[in-house]
């Protein structure tokens, strides 16, 4: 996705995972936070100070959420043993994502990278636990290691109800395709479950705020949207990836775009394509060579009182580092490939050379001319 600023806090990286921090975080943080150091530390240990009581709910807040980066690294270990690229991991207000840039190749992948996760916060549960029995009893260091054995243990069973997007949805997945080797069934199969058990919990989110239990019900309602959400957009990429099936890229891409020098400025570039012809994406050729690419969002980068004396060659992509796709690739793996690498638009190439430029608004005009045929 092409961004201006960045959506999260780089961490940096483990496994050479980029690590992130997305703002979201915060308020989830400061809500556990306030809930250990007013509900539970004073309950279980009564005779502490106010300042002890949020310096302990600070430290098993974060604890809390090094188990949930755990749980993420679970699922990103076992992708990339199965050669599977992970873009980054991320942290945020419901927990945590591993980004994985494309699908598992088959069933058996699939549900060993789902339940991973689950197994890392089981793992993690019984670990604290083990350590509480060693702790003096009733000291502050045995109540945090009981108090993070039942949340780690909470979490991995909470993540394998089987509804997508949670980690149970995708063992699920991965077990009905492998019954079924039918990809799309699994995935119709598992959304439909995952919104059936999105509004359940949507309505004991309901219930509880009318018995008086407003934020543990507003809580629950709020994952119950977020689960159907996010079974509802699954249902609309299987609709995409039906309509896409069986089309290629030569039927969408576009042989109309603008072939630029590699020693015009960018301030040229600017104002007589940018501005004047609405452009946002250019092939860059030094002859009949094909060189390089370039995109606005590459503009952008340089400062604008440096467009002047900066060429085109100086910011271009050099056409060794460019993701390009054939003819011939189905239009799905193309859009996929496209969300892989970030980009909005591939350069078509042949043996021959280029032939066209593909991109998100091509392919969005092509699924609506295909639903207009329908």
């Amino acid at each position: 996705m092409a961004m201006t600023k960045e959506s999260s806090i780089p961490l940096g990286r483990i496994f050479n995972i980029p690590i992130g921090l997305d703002y979201s975080w915060f308020l989830i943080f400061i809500i556990f936070t306030w809930a250990l150091a007013v509900n539970y530390f004073p309950s279980a240990i009564p005779n502490w100070t106010t300042p002890q009581y949020w310096l302990a709910a600070a430290f098993t807040t974060f604890l809390f959420f090094m188990g949930v980066l755990l749980h993420e690294l679970g699922h990103s270990f076992v992708a990339l043993r199965y050669h599977i690229p992970v873009k980054r991991i991320r942290l945020l207000i419901f927990g945590g994502v591993s980004e994985i840039t494309s699908e598992p190749t088959s069933a058996l992948s699939e549900f060993w990278i789902a339940i991973s996760g689950p197994l890392v916060s089981l793992a993690l549960g019984v670990a604290f636990e083990l350590l509480s029995l060693v702790l003096p009893v009733g000291s502050p260091e045995m109540i945090i290691a009981r108090y993070l054995a039942d949340i780690n243990v909470l979490l991995g069973i909470f993540n394998l109800i089987p509804g997508y997007p949670l980690d149970g949805g995708q063992v699920l997945r991965s077990i009905i395709w492998g019954v079924t080797h039918n990809n799309r069934r699994a995935n119709l199969i598992t959304a439909y479950v995952g919104r059936f058990i999105a509004y359940l919990l949507i309505l004991l989110g309901v219930w509880l705020m009318f018995q008086g239990n407003l934020i543990d019900g507003l809580w629950i309602a709020f994952i119950g949207w977020f689960m159907e959400s996010a079974a509802s957009t699954q249902i609309q990429q299987q609709s995409i990836r039906d309509l896409l099936g069986g089309h290629t890229v030569s039927q969408a891409m576009t042989v109309n775009y603008t072939v630029l020098p590699p020693d015009i400025t960018l301030q040229e570039l600017a104002d007589e394509h940018i501005l004047g012809e609405g452009r946002r994406f250019f092939i860059i050729k030094e002859g009949e060579n094909f060189t390089g690419v370039l995109s606005l969002r590459d503009v952008k980068k340089i400062p604008r009182e440096a467009w002047p004396a900066t060429l085109t060659r100086q910011v271009m992509t050099s056409v060794e580092q460019v993701n390009v796709v054939h003819p011939d690739t189905g239009l799905w793996d193309a859009l996929e490939k496209m969300d892989q690498n970030g980009v909005n638009q591939l350069p078509v190439t042949t043996n021959q050379g280029l032939s066209g430029i593909l991109s998100r608004e091509n392919i969005i005009g092509f699924l609506r001319t295909l639903q207009e045929m329908r």
